[in-house]
């Protein structure tokens, strides 16, 4: 690799298994994924009308599993496993966060919270699954949490602490969905996303007819706005397909604790996309409070390792005492976003 690709990735330990093309494809998901938040915002309020969240997240999902359910096989873990995904990690998660930013949360500071679904899942992975964190994974923890107090006193100067708190809810349930994901160990990760997704669009489509009404539902489909079908779109098919299916392969051919601090880069880039195109600034306090936020989170996936891991990798030649390829377990990868490990394989598709 050459010395200049660095600056892509600084605070990376590379095994040396990451070359230039992955590097650039791990910073083409995390655009992808920072731009996803702005789409978002623009689809809720297109033409100046608020278009219903719950069911903007059943039109999202209905094209990310339409048609590719009927071309990628069932992933091999019980029907239990996909409803659980389903429900936490794609209806739990973006219903919650789709009704937060239509209540006021910013874009990008919504992508920016939204990171503390890492340091839940090494709390929850403790409790549920018995995997027992680092000191500094806990250390992580705390700072996180010390971060999130600054941002919540800073939001609470401007406005509302509701839409925070919702924010903070769909990042437990994100976090709850990485730990039933670890549990399965589903080999086909694209597969997982695309059936777990078929959990989402009827409730959250019935949901939305109760919660704002049969005539507010049938007005908003029936008077769809441009940028809202292209919001649509983008996050399912550029958010959801495009980018998880880029991140399961580069996970299943690199070890984790090299490709998981490029989530770091979601909420730079949707900060600065909201800051550029929607005109969301951040105030001192809460900028503040968000870089202690991500600081917790860096310490947290970058020293994800657990104790025996540590002691049984040894130092590359030249790498100092980087993590060994693999060194790719527990902390390290229940801090990637919300899709398992492997990506399409050839017998994924019918």
């Amino acid at each position: 690799m050459h010395d200049w690709t660095l600056v892509l990735h600084p605070f990376l330990c590379q095994s040396g298994s990451v070359n230039l093309r992955d590097s650039l494809l791990a910073v083409l998901v995390a655009l992808l994924w920072g731009l996803n938040f702005v789409a978002i915002d623009i689809g809720l309020h297109a033409g100046g009308q608020d278009f219903p969240p719950l069911l903007f997240v059943a039109m999202r999902f209905v094209l990310v599993v339409l048609p590719w359910i009927f071309f990628i096989r069932k992933p091999d873990v019980s029907w239990k496993a996909i409803i659980g995904v389903g429900l936490f990690m794609s209806a739990g998660q973006f219903g919650l966060l789709y009704l937060a930013m239509a209540l006021g949360m910013p874009a990008g500071l919504a992508s920016l919270v939204l990171q503390a679904q890492v340091l839940l899942t090494v709390l929850l992975a403790a409790g549920f699954l018995g995997e027992r964190p680092s000191r500094r994974q806990i250390a992580g923890v705390v700072l996180g949490v010390a971060g999130l107090a600054v941002v919540a006193v800073g939001r609470s100067a401007v406005a509302p602490l509701l839409p925070l708190l919702i924010v903070l809810a769909a990042a437990l349930s994100w976090a709850t969905g990485n730990v039933i994901v670890r549990r399965a160990k589903a080999a086909s990760g694209l597969g997982l996303v695309v059936w777990s997704g078929a959990v989402v669009p009827l409730p959250l489509g019935a949901l939305s007819v109760l919660v704002d009404g049969p005539d507010t539902v049938w007005d908003s489909l029936s008077n769809l706005q441009g940028p809202t079908i292209l919001s649509a779109l983008y996050t399912a098919i550029f958010a959801s397909l495009v980018g998880y299916g880029i991140w399961n392969r580069l996970l299943a051919g690199h070890p984790s604790s090299a490709v998981v601090p490029f989530t770091l880069l979601v909420p730079v880039v949707g900060m600065s996309a909201a800051w550029l195109v929607l005109g969301e600034a951040p105030t001192p306090t809460e900028l503040a409070g968000g870089l202690i936020l991500l600081g917790g989170v860096a310490t947290a996936v970058l020293t994800g390792g657990t104790r025996r891991q540590r002691r049984g990798a040894e130092p590359l030649p030249g790498r100092g005492a980087c993590l060994g390829a693999d060194d790719a377990d527990d902390g390290a990868r229940l801090a990637v976003a919300d899709v398992p490990r492997a990506g399409v394989r050839e017998a994924d598709v019918r």
